[in-house]
């Protein structure tokens, strides 16, 4: 047998190629769009994709699986589990075979039999693995999906967080724990192989090794330890990181099946000077590096690096409108991949960065500061420091007198802010405030400053910061500063303007 893992770090989301050697037959495990690496390790191995699997629907990137059906004599393996309005829409155009529990299908002479583990969403499955080509009649590991990570376990509140189904979180957190049950039935020795890692949303606490086993989870996992469904179900629920807006798209996006990429499909390298009629009608993204963008850049464009493109685009992006780039010829290539992987399908075209600085036209900019120079105004209240850290970031550790700001909630609130006020962001280490920070440019303000290295940097230059258990127990002083400062966010969107720094 041929196990093969497939990590993409920019969505946390691991895939598998699963092949006999015997019969060089392979199935691909929830695959991501970009199929070319599935290919080339099946071609590698002299072996054909016959089969591709789905665990369930996903929310957080555009599956592959239609698209590895389109490149030959595939059958797709996927849910009959759930209510009627979590079926696939697309299976019908395709070689299919739809799966319920207890079902099992064989590659060769692997053979997976299908569990029905709900909880994430009401159709999710897990597959256990037997290889029988190997002479074994025991499973040696399964596929988990979004159900069990190493560490943690899938969420089950992002049908009501992402998607607007009232109701629904605490259902799939009773379905979740039912599900646990059955997993602690399970051999100690079957290793696991999860859909994410570290830095998935379909979780909280995920670790950042590949994998783990049956055994070692029940163990040590935070949330298999609940001995009552009512104690589990408040664990689970609690403290979730926030929900991806786009999640809702890439569930009707891999519900109804996505678009088949072509291979002649690419951006357009578009005329610098018409960037301004785009900024007007579209979104520009310009993917450089915070320094570069900070120091030089077009007026109306956000920025949000290639490192961020997949993890931010889908909070920030309108799907329903046009989105245009500026990068670099070179990277182009890279950035549509990656806007594709995450649904963003309508990209107009692209500017070339070098063209846009040699024709003068990135006539903006905004300051970037350490927390030292920072630190008197802040501490001083002459300045409006935003926190766009997410709620857990914030419980553990913020810097007094900060005002807190979801990134992904700003484009919002920035429009009720007097454009003429002096903003600094700040996040963990200084990429996501950079986001903020284009943003705010975007929306008008016009004295912006992000904080070069974020709270770690606050933190390791010896400045204080506050949490929640300092708060509570702390001395009078500090618990009436920490209330002066975390006042609502209307009376913070409403304050007199500060001064802007020197």
């Amino acid at each position: 047998m041929l196990l093969k893992y497939f990590y993409d770090a920019a969505l946390a989301h691991a895939s598998y190629l699963v092949g006999c050697q015997k019969t060089g037959e392979a199935v691909v495990i929830d695959p991501g769009r970009d199929i070319d690496s599935y290919l080339k390790v099946a071609s590698a191995n002299k072996m054909k994709i016959v089969g591709v699997a789905d665990t369930h629907i996903h929310a957080d990137y555009v599956s592959g699986a239609r698209q590895l059906a389109e490149s030959g004599d595939v059958t797709l393996y996927l849910s009959d589990e759930g209510p009627a309005e979590w079926k696939y829409d697309f299976a019908k155009n395709y070689k299919h075979r739809l799966l319920k529990d207890g079902d099992t299908f064989d590659v060769g002479l692997i053979e997976l039999e299908v569990l029905h583990t709900p909880g994430h969403t009401p159709e999710s499955l897990s597959f256990l693995l037997t290889d029988r080509g190997g002479g074994a009649d025991e499973p040696m590991g399964i596929f988990t999906g979004d159900f069990v990570f190493v560490g943690s376990i899938g969420r089950p509140d992002l049908l009501e967080e992402a998607a607007g189904m009232t109701g629904t979180a605490e259902p799939g957190a009773r379905d979740l724990y039912q599900s646990i049950e059955r997993f602690n039935q399970l051999p100690d020795y079957l290793q696991i192989w999860p859909a994410h890692g570290a830095g998935s949303a379909c979780g909280k606490g995920l670790g950042s090794i590949p994998s783990s086993t049956v055994g070692y989870e029940k163990r040590f996992n935070p949330s298999l330890q609940f001995k009552t469904e009512d104690e589990f179900v408040r664990y689970i629920l609690a403290e979730q990181p926030e929900a991806p807006t786009y999640f809702a798209v890439m569930k009707q996006v891999n519900k109804e099946g996505p678009h088949v990429i072509r291979a002649d499909e690419f951006p357009a390298k578009l005329d610098v000077k018409k960037i301004g009629q785009a900024i007007a009608t579209a979104t520009v993204i310009d993917t450089r590096s915070r320094s570069d963008f900070a120091n030089a850049f077009v007026a109306g464009s956000i920025n949000i690096p290639m490192k961020y493109l997949a993890a931010w685009s889908g909070w920030l992006v309108d799907y329903s409108q046009p989105v245009f780039l500026v990068t670099s010829s070179t990277s182009i290539a890279e950035a549509n991949r990656i806007l594709r992987k995450i649904g963003v399908e309508q990209v107009g075209g692209y500017f070339d960065s070098e063209e846009i600085a040699t024709a003068g036209l990135n006539d903006e900019m905004y300051r970037e500061l350490s927390p030292e120079d920072l630190a008197p105004q802040i501490q001083s209240g002459q300045v409006t420091l935003i926190d766009v850290r997410g709620d857990t970031e914030w419980n553990e550790n913020h810097i007094a007198l900060a005002q807190r700001c979801f990134l992904a909630k700003l484009p919002k609130k920035l429009a009720e802010f007097d454009g003429a006020c002096t903003l600094i962001f700040q996040c963990r280490s200084g990429g996501r405030s950079a986001i903020a920070a284009s943003l705010a440019k975007q929306a008008g303000v016009a004295n912006v400053v992000n904080m070069i290295g974020g709270i770690q940097a606050w933190v390791k230059a010896g400045l204080p910061v506050v949490n929640e258990s300092s708060i509570s127990r702390g001395p009078d002083r500090l618990a009436s500063t920490h209330e002066a400062a975390c006042q609502s966010q209307a009376v913070f969107w409403n304050a007199q303007c500060p001064v802007a720094i020197g």
